[in-house]
């Protein structure tokens, strides 16, 4: 097996593992920012979203590899503020769903937009991901430390996402698009 095809399938092998761990970290005695970082990571609706950006991103190249991450961050940002200040946003359940599998299909399907569609896309889908982190802080958690966990947690998918599609190069598009063809399985199931 070509080793960029058996990375690829030792990812989706370790994210369909670990479909059944939906709890969110926030009782006991973890940090803020280990509460934070964790919560993107413990549902696969935000892994495979931010994952999925880091792809779009890396099949569009050029501004988008740095452009559509940064305005997921930025807007999730937002979004998880105005979670935490039990802000109400209609829709964030819906909305996330359909982030994961609007951006899957954009990723299987390889769409090329402009720059700038992408970020309002992005952004959009990434107010939903946002609030919800918002809203799920823990109550002795501080702000601040919360949100810098979450924040890198997902810079840190999106590079992953962006280093799987550039790793995987033009030869290879076909397993970036697959990955997006699962994303967007995982929205519908």
């Amino acid at each position: 097996m070509i080793p960029a095809k058996r990375l690829c399938l030792s990812a989706i092998l370790l994210l369909a593992a670990a479909m059944p761990a939906y709890a969110h970290v926030g009782i006991g005695t973890a940090s803020s920012f280990t509460a934070g970082f964790m919560h993107p990571l413990s549902g696969l609706d935000h892994m495979t979203v931010m994952v999925a950006v880091g792809l779009w991103a890396a099949l569009k190249g050029g501004k988008a590899v740095l452009a559509w991450p940064a305005a997921f961050v930025c807007v999730m940002l937002v979004g998880g503020a105005l979670g935490m200040l039990h802000m109400p946003l209609p829709f964030v359940e819906p909305g996330i769903l359909a982030s994961v599998v609007t951006l899957g299909l954009l990723v299987a399907l390889a769409i090329d937009l402009p720059v700038s569609a992408g970020v309002a896309i992005i952004g959009l889908f990434a107010l939903f991901h946002g609030h919800a982190h918002g809203t799920e802080v823990p109550e002795n958690a501080g702000g601040l430390e919360y949100m810098a966990g979450f924040a890198i947690a997902t810079l840190l998918l999106h590079a992953a996402g962006i280093a799987a599609g550039l790793s995987l190069g033009i030869r290879f598009r076909g397993v970036a698009r697959a990955a997006g063809a699962a994303c967007a399985a995982i929205g519908i199931c």
